[in-house]
């Protein structure tokens, strides 16, 4: 006999706004299946068996999180990422955040479609959200790193005094010089310092397509941690590039990231407990680099860039989500709540709070670079492909339940605008009318 159809999982969110980043409104959500059915007031779906209700009375309906930057289970300066692609996902969905864009790191020799294979292979048994990949081309000299160290500077400041904000601007600026030449959009990870967020900003309003990322990190801490007197605090906080000692980055960042100078929003969640940290005790290039943040990212934009006054609930919605699907060719699947999107939702509480803190987080570390900081804005229940997987602190997550979500090339959301700007850069022919004249006494005509 043919197997019995699996019955369709049915949910009807109600009495909450429905915030998407141009448009908020009162309105409940149906989801069936997956996928969202209806949005609109007073929705009573025929009644059904099986069918779940969660009150949203008093709260934000938003789109699930995306968070464009991690390392789950990264092999890293001779030690691994304590966060896998499990306990990753998991961090990920109690912090409102339903879907990450891991890196997928070649190694020297190694082609990219190994290095992919080999990251959807730690993937796919482990994940419990969506999920998709990037392939990295890296490569770095070690020589700004040896002459810190023959100076005697050993401990973690000496990771930021080798990579000079400077240096980030400059690499910035190249990247954005050469993507121009090509005609080629370019998206910036991890925006650290105020010259390279400048430096973006500067050419967004020259019109070329550049999309800058900054970091729950840069937005929520900054680099003078490094010269704290405990060194295992200290390494808590290398990651490349660094976070910048100037207190008044963060600040500077959010703003960018309020105005659209800057566009989406990641975590480089890569964490490496003290032990490993420890590899690099006397010397910094030894240090594992990696913060976390997956689970941590969408209470501290809300806390410093909405609860602060910088940016509203739909920017909020933009730069956590939207944005990020829409540069990535994930939207409207992602990063919307409406008829036909996948039902990744999350039921947001603006007016309660929570303490960041190492002994109630769920990722996978001993320490949390946000420790101590009271967020307003929490994720009360989290909905990913239809299903409850969080709800008031509880999970309901299995290892695998998420899927590789394919992303096709040249998303119009990005190549439209290289369309006309190569339309306007493009020398406009001029047709000419048949000219008679005369020259010398001699009649012309010119075609």
């Amino acid at each position: 006999m043919p197997p019995q159809k699996q019955a369709q999982q049915k949910l009807l969110i109600k009495g909450g706004k429905v915030v998407n980043d141009d448009l908020s409104v009162m309105a409940d959500v149906y989801v069936e299946d997956g996928v969202v059915q209806q949005v609109g007031p007073n929705l009573n779906p025929e009644p059904s068996t099986g069918l779940i209700v969660l009150d949203a009375t008093n709260k934000l309906v938003i789109p699930g999180g995306i968070d464009t930057h991690t390392h789950m289970e990264f092999p890293f300066m001779g030690s691994r990422s304590k966060d896998d692609f499990y306990t990753g996902t998991k961090a990920a969905i109690a912090g409102g955040t339903t879907m990450i864009i891991d890196f997928a790191i070649p190694q020297k020799g190694c082609s990219l479609i190994e290095a992919f294979d080999t990251w959807k292979s730690w993937a796919d048994p482990k994940v419990c959200c969506d999920y998709s990949l990037h392939v990295a081309v890296t490569w770095w000299s070690n020589k700004g790193a040896k002459k810190m160290l023959a100076m005697g500077i050993t401990g973690p400041e000496g990771h930021e005094l080798c990579r000079p904000e400077e240096v980030e601007a400059e690499a910035t600026q190249r990247a954005i010089t050469i993507a121009n030449a090509v005609n080629c959009p370019l998206y910036v990870v991890h925006v650290m310092s105020k010259s390279s967020a400048k430096v973006i900003s500067n050419a967004r309003r020259e019109g070329k397509v550049v999309y800058g990322e900054p970091i729950a990190a840069g937005l929520g801490t900054d680099g003078t941690n490094y010269w704290n007197k405990d060194w295992a605090h200290a390494a808590a906080y290398v990651m490349g590039p660094p976070l910048r000692p100037d207190p008044s980055t963060p600040d500077f960042l959010m703003n960018l990231l309020a105005n659209g100078d800057l566009s989406a929003t990641g975590t480089d969640n890569c964490t490496f407990d003290t032990c490993q940290k420890a590899l690099g005790k006397d010397d910094f290039t030894k240090i594992p680099n990696g913060v976390n943040g997956v689970e941590d990212r969408m209470s501290v934009i809300w806390e410093k860039g909405v609860y602060s006054g910088k940016m509203d609930e739909n920017r909020f919605v933009a730069v956590t989500s939207t944005n990020a699907a829409k540069i990535f060719n994930l939207y409207p699947r992602k990063g919307r709540i409406t008829v036909g999107s996948d039902a990744d939702i999350v039921i947001w509480d603006p007016k309660a709070t929570r303490t960041i803190s190492a002994k109630t987080h769920h990722q996978a570390n001993n320490f949390n670079i946000f420790e101590g900081m009271v967020c307003h804005g929490v994720p009360v229940a989290t909905v990913s492909r239809g299903k409850v997987v969080y709800e008031g602190g509880v999970f309901n997550v299995t290892a695998g339940e998420g899927k590789y979500v394919s992303r096709p090339p040249f998303p119009p959301y990005v190549y439209k605008r290289v369309r006309q700007r190569e339309q306007v850069c493009q020398p406009t022919p001029v047709k000419r009318a048949p000219y008679t004249g005369v020259v010398s006494g001699i009649s012309v005509t010119r075609k």
